[in-house]
């Protein structure tokens, strides 16, 4: 019998406690390398602690039947998992200092830290590397300007070719467009969208709809701790699937792959407040 590849990402049956409430509750997730995967669901649902878990930050309850791996290993560091899974955290976008140049933040990845201290030895080939990823992403301009001088996006891209300075076989995203505006939105998703395209794992954790790029063709649906769907993008996205993860009734649009959201209510609600403006 021909044995499976390792997985990229592995859960079975984790179940996760922070304090004394059970964050994730029996989850069995398994993602194969090259797969464009999004991982859906509101705040609360259980995101932060399954990306955590994976990170080594949470540990799962030992029970009979758990099972948690990353491309087949059970155990890994900060540096191995690195060098497998590029992850790209809206928890880091907030850590950097202002002063900071593009070119050092790429450089921090290859030392898991934020920044890169004046004792810490960086190799010509180190260099090199953090100048290819930046220049992969269009962003080789970027190296010696300070992120309090870039916009939004810019900075965000600066992270993401942080997470590529190793070169692994999938990037994670963290709730990625936190904090940016329109524009910046667009062009974040315009990279995920072209990463995905060269053949690079996607795994996007979001609470955003509008996140899931066309190119992510199957949806895991995250809810109070548990998956309580999986299956294809076009089986998961409905307004049904999505009126029952957010707790509200919403109206969703597709177009070209992309995917929009709005809460119906408060359509209703301004349709109804247009009406009684035009009337007097």
């Amino acid at each position: 019998m021909e044995q499976r590849p390792p997985a990229l990402i592995d859960l079975q049956r984790v179940s996760v406690m922070r304090g004394r409430h059970l964050a994730l509750r029996d989850v069995t997730l398994r993602i194969e390398d090259g797969e464009r995967v999004a991982i859906l669901g509101p705040n609360g649902s259980g995101k932060s602690t399954l990306i955590k878990t994976i990170t080594r930050e949470c540990y799962p309850l030992a029970r009979a039947g758990s099972h948690l791996s990353i491309f087949g290993l059970e155990r890994w560091n900060v540096f191995e998992l690195r060098t497998l899974l590029g992850i790209v955290s809206n928890d880091l976008a907030a850590a950097q200092r202002e002063n900071t140049s593009g070119l050092e933040v790429v450089l921090s990845g290859f030392f898991a830290s934020v920044g890169v201290g004046a004792r810490v030895e960086i190799s010509r080939e180190m260099r090199a590397r953090a100048l290819h990823a930046l220049e992969r992403l269009d962003a080789g301009h970027l190296a010696a300007r300070p992120l309090g001088e870039m916009s939004s996006g810019e900075g965000r891209r600066v992270l993401i070719a942080r997470a590529l300075v190793h070169e692994p076989r999938a990037l994670l995203f963290d709730e990625p467009s936190t904090s940016l505006d329109l524009r910046a939105q667009r062009e974040l998703r315009s990279v995920m969208s072209a990463l995905a395209r060269s053949g690079l794992g996607i795994v996007l954790v979001t609470h955003q709809l509008a996140d899931v790029v066309p190119e992510i063709d199957r949806v895991v649906l995250l809810s109070a701790g548990g998956i309580a769907a999986d299956g294809p993008k076009t089986a998961m996205l409905t307004e049904q699937r999505m009126s029952e993860l957010f707790g509200v009734e919403v109206q969703m649009l597709e177009r070209d792959g992309s995917y929009r959201l709005w809460d119906r209510l408060d359509q209703i609600t301004e349709r109804l407040a247009g009406k009684r403006e035009n009337q007097r």
